[in-house]
This record gives structure tokens, C-alpha cells and sequence, in this order.
């Protein structure tokens, strides 16, 4: 063993026992000195005197020599040990329980060190950790300055966040509120003043683009930013806001002064295009407006002898505007025409009618008839019995015999038959419908008719129609056809000019929307929604089913909502019988028909409305429609025509795709440029007679 490292550590123990020595002697003073004392020993005698739960990191190596002519209190002490490990490259970290934890500096910023505030923020070489909001200056410049200032080698560490423009210091305390009070010193070098200048002449908008031309340059200035003024037109109070150094303030004021002077001429004319807007609605709205401004100007001028040269004229070929004002009034028109001059939302309006229907009956009757008497029904359901008879009847034969006698005296007789009209019969039997059967005997005086019919329909409705608009703008979306229908006619037997008066009314699906987008992304819907359709004719005209709804209603933008519905069931029974003989059990299924129906009716309209605000929106939608019909003509395309398989069916070139020239279009063209004029060259003509064979040849 060496001797020298013995001596070494008889003398710190040495040292150490004297210090507790003196540390009890005086209860509240403790004084330092270690000479190559190991630092494991020097961290265990400290501990011990301040009567504290010390772990030692296994990676603390070293010896420490520290020679202390001071007594120091408690809290003096503790900030030695501190410091005397920060020069060793080691820190403590107080945990919540009171333990310390010696550990590496370069480490301890990722440990439980405590988060301090300007209260408590810490002292000496403690190991704490700080947020600083920072207001006037981008932590993200700061920050890397700040690096520069802190001993990152040594557990130190800085960390920015932009979202609240926060800096979070870590490291020894006296480090952190060093970086803390520089922050708070560069800080107020972005908290300047504003001065706001109200213009009297000139306009505020027209006055900054001339001072930013004169300050700024092209951009190379060697000027500092800081010390650059900024400059902002109020145009509402026409007004310019300059924040910035205050001397560089002074200046532009004083530039400001020298260019607000008054017009030599007391009015101005300019041409403003509108983008958006309708100039013709637009200048109407100005006039009115221009109105007012005149009124309340005219009060304020009454002792000048001014008079207002005022003129608003719309130029409707360029959607533009010409106007003629002071240059004050002309700066109210023109703020009014920014926020005129805007783009207009559109709504894309989607309706859906889904009708389902489905009904059901059932008819069975039987009529008799006997040279006695018989029954006929005619609820709407049975032909009756008499008609079928007297059909029958009429379309049989007739026989008509002739006597006489011929010239020679000798008596004849003529046969001769004619057709029964069947026409009748056929009208009758027209009527049946499902299964008719007679029976009738053998001597014709006894007869029945059976007639027994069942059906059964559905139907599936589904139309879609849609419509783009732009707010506020009534559209209106028609899909049928006009039917003829007759209002009038004169048609008497004494009328020399008779005539009829016919107005031909749509049929079909129609749908008229007035869009309104209030705040946020709802709209409101005034909806006229309409599906008609033709019925049948009557006696007098044809009649019409109609289905519509009239409703104002609020939706969000995208959301499909229901508008209207009908729920329809109906049954009908229906039963004509011969009193007393229909009620016989059985039997009495002989002497009465009997009808019943079921119908069954589900109609819905639902709405969706999309809000459009951009060109990406439009060629969305208008992709996803163009796409639709591409897809089913594609789909048609590999099915094929039937019984034409070289039939080519038209397709939609894709969306956007630019219009190329067919391949045989191009190759027609070039061969056309090729080809070169062909003279027809013959040798002259010797004659009058050749000349003229030769002209009408060519």
C-alpha cells in the first residue's frame, strides 16, 4: 500500500473530525478544510453534518482539496458542497423526500430537478429548471443565442416553444437567472410605442406604399430591423400606425406631415374593375351611399364655397366602375367597393325523391241468369251480365229468306246470310279482367258467368336532381315535358270561326332554391320542390299527379336532411249481393261479387346542401359527377351493343384531358400537305376546233 495515499486519507478523516468537532462546539457554524480528501468521504462527512440522506453515484470519482478560513452557517455550507461539486463536474439533485442524489452534471438535467418561478427562483449552483415567456421577441431567434450563454457541457440546457412563444431554461440557478435577466432586457427592446397619424388630404393605403418605397429600398438596407419603422394604413379611420425606434418614428411623422397637403383640384375621376361584383348593382348601392357622405360633408363645409362634383357611372362592357368624388369621399366609395368587390360562396344543392309503392287485389263474382230471372253486378269489378248477352247476341249470324216468283211464273226461294256484329262483344269482354268463364244447358235456359282476377304492382321512384348556385341567387332546375292542355273552345253549331285555346304545362321534376349562407357553415334553403306527372284523360281533359313541397329550412353545409314524406296505406272492400241469399253460408258466395284492394304509398324528399368556397371545392364535385358518367359509359362499353359487336360506344375523355387530333386525323392532314397540284399538259392546239375539244376536256 502506499504510504503517501495513507497519510492522505488520515489527513482528511483528520480534517473531517475536527470539522464536526467544531461543527458541535459552535451548533450552528461549521468550518471546511480537506486536502486530497477522496470525494466520497467528502460527500459522507457533509451528509453527516447536515444530518442528510446522501446516494452516491458509482460513476463519482475523484479527490477534493478545499481549505475553508471562514466559519459558515448552515445554508452557507450547503451552497460549499454545491460548489465544490459543480467544480468536479458533479451536481445534486434534492429529491421531494429530502434525499440528495450526487450524480454527474451533465446528466442531472434530464433528473427530477425542481421547476422554479420568479418567488423561488433558486440560488448558487442548485440544479433547477425555469419557463420564461418571452412577448416581444421570437423565442426561436433567442434561443440559440442563449445556447451560447448557458453550460450545456455542464447540465445546462435551453428549449424553445413557438406555439406560446415560451423558453424552458435548465441548469445551475445562478446560470438560469443570469439567462433569465438577459431575457427580460432583450424582451423590452421590441416593446416600442405607436403614434397614429390621421391623414386630412391624402390616402392612408397610397401613403404607406410611398414610404415603404422611400424606407425600405430594395431590400439590401445595412439598417439594423429593429430600428426600421413599421408602418400600417387604417383605411376605416384613415389613419397610418408607425411603432419602431422613436427617433425613426419622428422622421416618417415628419415625411407623413409634408405629403398630407390638399389637392390643387378639389375632385378626381378613376376607373375601378370590379372582379366579382356587378358594376350595375354595385353603382347603385355607392349612389346611395355617396348620398350620405355628401350630406354629413356638406354640414361640415357650409362656410366654404366648394361646391361637390360627385358622379358614379357603371361601364357595364368591362364590369367597371367610373366615379368622379373628392378625395375623401373617394376613399369611403373605394372601401366600400373592397368589401363589395369579394368572392361569393356557392352551394351545391342536392335532392333526393325515393317513392315507394306497392298494392294488392283480389276479384271474384258470379252472375246467373234463367228465363226466370237472375243477378248482375256492376260494382266496378264485374262486367255486367246483360252486356256480355247482348254482345253475344249481336254477333251471331243472321238468315234471311226470300220467296217469290220468276218471270216464267214458277214460285223461288232465296237464303241469304248475314255477319252478326261483334263489335259489342268485343267491348264487353274488353272490360274482363283475369279469368271469365260461362256455362249455359243444353236448352238455353240456364246460364252463369264466373269472373276472377288477382294483382299485384310495385314501383321503385328514385330521382336525383341537383343544381349549383351562388348565394343569395335564385336557381331553378327542370327535367320533363310540356303537355298540351286546353283552357278554351267555341265549337257551337252557329259559330262561323270556331276555335280552341291550348297552354301547354310542364311535367316532370322541378326543383327552385334560393340559398342564403349564414355564419359559419350553415345554409339557409328556400325550397320549391315539384314532381308531377301525366295520369290519364277524363272526359273533360287529362288529369295530373303532382307531389310538391314549399319549405324554408336551415342545414349545415354537407348534411342531408328529410323535407317532407307521405305515408299512405289504404284498403278497400268492396261486396254487392242479393238480399238474404248473399248472407247464406257458401251458397251465398253465388249470389254476390265481392272486391278487395290494399295500396300502400312511401314517399320522402330529403335535401343536401354543400357550401363551395374555392376552385378546389368546384373541381371536386365536378370531378366526381364527370367521373360517374365516364364510369357508366366505360361499363357500357365493355357490355357491348347488342346484335352490333363493331359498334363503338361513346365514352367522356377523361377529366381535364386535353383535346389531342385523332391519329387518321393527323395523317390526313399531313398527306394533304404533301400532295402537290396535278396539270393536265398537252401540246397546243392547231385548230379553232382542237382548242375548243381541249377546253371543255379540261
Amino acid at each position: 500500500m502506499n504510504l503517501n495515499n495513507v497519510g492522505r486519507k488520515l489527513t482528511g478523516l483528520a480534517s473531517g473530525i475536527l470539522l464536526s468537532l467544531s461543527g458541535a462546539a459552535m451548533a450552528a457554524d461549521y468550518s471546511a478544510s480537506f486536502k486530497g480528501t477522496d470525494i466520497n468521504e467528502f460527500i459522507n462527512v457533509v451528509g453527516k453534518n447536515l444530518n442528510k440522506t446522501v446516494i452516491v453515484d458509482p460513476s463519482v470519482r475523484g479527490k477534493v482539496n478545499v481549505r475553508s478560513y471562514d466559519l459558515l452557517n448552515e445554508e452557507q455550507y450547503y451552497q460549499f458542497f454545491l460548489n465544490v461539486l459543480d467544480v468536479y463536474g458533479y451536481a445534486v439533485v434534492k429529491m421531494d423526500n429530502g434525499v440528495l442524489k450526487v450524480i454527474k452534471s451533465k446528466v442531472a438535467k434530464t433528473s427530477s430537478i425542481p421547476v422554479v418561478d420568479d418567488k423561488n427562483p433558486g440560488q448558487g449552483d442548485e440544479m433547477v429548471t425555469r419557463v420564461v415567456p418571452v412577448r416581444n421577441v421570437s423565442v426561436r431567434e433567442l434561443s440559440p443565442l442563449l445556447r451560447q450563454l448557458n453550460d450545456n457541457a455542464g447540465g445546462g440546457n435551453v428549449v424553445h416553444y413557438e406555439p406560446s412563444n415560451v423558453l424552458m431554461l435548465t441548469g445551475r440557478a445562478s446560470v438560469v437567472n443570469r439567462l433569465v435577466e438577459i431575457v427580460r432586457r432583450v424582451d423590452k427592446a421590441g416593446d416600442q410605442e405607436v403614434d397614429i397619424i390621421h391623414l386630412k388630404f391624402a390616402s392612408a393605403s397610397e401613403m404607406v406604399r410611398i414610404i415603404d418605397s422611400l424606407t425600405k429600398g430594395d431590400g439590401k438596407s445595412k439598417i439594423p430591423s429593429i430600428l426600421q419603422p413599421k408602418i400600417v394604413a387604417d383605411d376605416r379611420t384613415n389613419a397610418v400606425v408607425i411603432s419602431g425606434d422613436p427617433k425613426a418614428r419622428q422622421r416618417v411623422a415628419k415625411l407623413i406631415q409634408q405629403l398630407d397637403s390638399e389637392l390643387e383640384s378639389t375632385g378626381n375621376t378613376r376607373v375601378i374593375y370590379l372582379k366579382y361584383a356587378n358594376a350595375k348593382e354595385v353603382s347603385e348601392v355607392l349612389k346611395g351611399v355617396s348620398s350620405s357622405v355628401e350630406g354629413a360633408k356638406s354640414k361640415a363645409a357650409s362656410k366654404s364655397s366648394a361646391k361637390s362634383n360627385l358622379s358614379i357611372e357603371p361601364h357595364e362592357d368591362t364590369n367597371s366602375l367610373v366615379i368622379t368624388a373628392q378625395p375623401d369621399v373617394m376613399r369611403t366609395l373605394e372601401q366600400v367597393i373592397n368589401q363589395l368587390d369579394i368572392r361569393r360562396a356557392q352551394v351545391l344543392v342536392e335532392a333526393i325523391i325515393v317513392e315507394l309503392s306497392e298494392g294488392d287485389g283480389v276479384n271474384f263474382g258470379i252472375q246467373w241468369v234463367t228465363e226466370a230471372g237472375g243477378t248482375q253486378f256492376n260494382n266496378g269489378t264485374q262486367v255486367p251480365v246483360t252486356a256480355i248477352g247482348a254482345g253475344i247476341y249481336d254477333a251471331q249470324d243472321t238468315t234471311t229468306t226470300t220467296t217469290g216468283v220468276d218471270s216464267d211464273g214458277k214460285p223461288y226461294t232465296t237464303t241469304s246470310t248475314t255477319s252478326g256484329d261483334v263489335s259489342t262483344l268485343a267491348s264487353a269482354l274488353s272490360g274482363i279482367n283475369g279469368l271469365a268463364a260461362g256455362i249455359m244447358n243444353s236448352s238455353g235456359t240456364f246460364g252463369a258467368i264466373i269472373q276472377a282476377a288477382a294483382n299485384d304492382s310495385q314501383s321503385n321512384i328514385l330521382a336525383t336532381p341537383s343544381i349549383m348556385t351562388l348565394d343569395n341567387q335564385e336557381a331553378a332546375f327542370i327535367v320533363g315535358e310540356e303537355v298540351p292542355v286546353i283552357t278554351g273552345s267555341s265549337a257551337s253549331s252557329g259559330n262561323d270561326n270556331p276555335f280552341q285555346t291550348v297552354e301547354r304545362q310542364e311535367v316532370g321534376i322541378k326543383l327552385k332554391v334560393t340559398p342564403q349562407i349564414n355564419e359559419g357553415d350553415a345554409v339557409q334553403l328556400t325550397i320549391e320542390q315539384e314532381v308531377s306527372q301525366v295520369l290519364g284523360s277524363t272526359s273533360v281533359d287529362v288529369t295530373f299527379a303532382k307531389r310538391q313541397v314549399n319549405t324554408t329550412i336551415l342545414a349545415d353545409s354537407g348534411q342531408t336532411i328529410v323535407i317532407g314524406g307521405l305515408l299512405d296505406e289504404q284498403v278497400t272492400e268492396s261486396v254487392s249481393k242479393v238480399p238474404w241469399l248473399g248472407d247464406i253460408p257458401w251458397i251465398g258466395n253465388l249470389f254476390k261479387s265481392t272486391s278487395s284492394s290494399t295500396k300502400k304509398r312511401n314517399l320522402m324528399v330529403f335535401i343536401k346542401a354543400t357550401i363551395i368556397r374555392n376552385n378546389a371545392s368546384i373541381r371536386g364535385v365536378s370531378n366526381r359527377k364527370y367521373s360517374l358518367m365516364r364510369a357508366e359509359q366505360l361499363l357500357q362499353q365493355e357490355d357491348g351493343v347488342a346484335l352490333m359487336p363493331n359498334t363503338d360506344v361513346p365514352v367522356l375523355p377523361k377529366f381535364n384531358e386535353e383535346r389531342v387530333i385523332s391519329p387518321e386525323l393527323r395523317k390526313y392532314l399531313e398527306d394533304q400537305d404533301d400532295k402537290t397540284v396535278q396539270f393536265d399538259v398537252r401540246p397546243p392546239a392547231e385548230s379553232d376546233d382542237e382548242h375548243k375539244q381541249q377546253s371543255e376536256a379540261l
